[in-house]
């Protein structure tokens, strides 16, 4: 049985971000700078609202721009979010789209990850365009190339699971959506939230 589970929770392919983490490191970077200078120059005058401010904008840029991420297991696709992971059985899912940010439907809910997505112009001109048509292919844009996988990934769990989108089997499956808090980012937002508070009465 270990052994099954172990196969089941395997990362059988990763998909990089197609964007924000330059913008989240710079974001780090520059409030990394902010709070170390606070930190030497409070002495000196250094306001601490800054300091605060500087804090919980790191932090944040890091839950929101670096820490998402997705992949997918033997069962699951799993999307990490700024303040919970989601796992989503791929046979449960009825649908999904990459526009500005990856949607995806299951259990009768829309779950979002922002790992994934096409810029504005792009996804309005793959609105009206079929999706899960021909399968990834070799020079396609990545956001295209996720899309096109998850869709042969999806199609292939719910041939095994022998359900079919929408259908009363399929949204019957157990266990369709599992959600686990990420109290790491959760405490570190509330920390630095209470020390930008603090900081105006000091």
């Amino acid at each position: 049985m270990a052994r099954v589970e172990d196969d089941r929770t395997t990362v059988v392919e990763r998909f990089h971000p197609t964007s924000g983490r330059l913008t989240g490191w710079l974001t780090m970077l520059l409030a990394a700078a902010v709070v170390v200078a606070g930190v030497a120059y409070r002495d000196e005058g250094f306001p601490m609202w800054v300091f605060g401010g500087a804090l919980l904008v790191g932090v944040l840029s890091w839950a929101a721009m670096l820490r998402p991420a997705l992949w997918v297991t033997g069962d699951h696709l799993v999307m990490r979010n700024l303040a919970e992971t989601v796992h989503i059985r791929l046979a449960a899912v009825e649908e999904l789209a990459v526009r500005q940010v990856l949607a995806v439907r299951a259990a009768d809910r829309r779950w979002v990850s922002t790992v994934v997505g096409r810029s504005w112009r792009k996804a309005a001109q793959t609105r009206h365009r079929p999706s899960g048509e021909g399968g990834p292919q070799e020079g396609m844009p990545y956001a295209d190339f996720v899309e096109q996988r998850l869709y042969e990934l999806v199609d292939s769990a719910r041939t095994a699971a022998g359900v079919r989108p929408g259908s009363p089997d399929q949204l019957a499956l157990p266990d369709a959506v599992r959600r686990e808090r990420a109290w790491l980012p959760i405490g570190l937002l509330a920390a630095s939230a209470a020390v930008l508070v603090v900081s105006f009465f000091v």
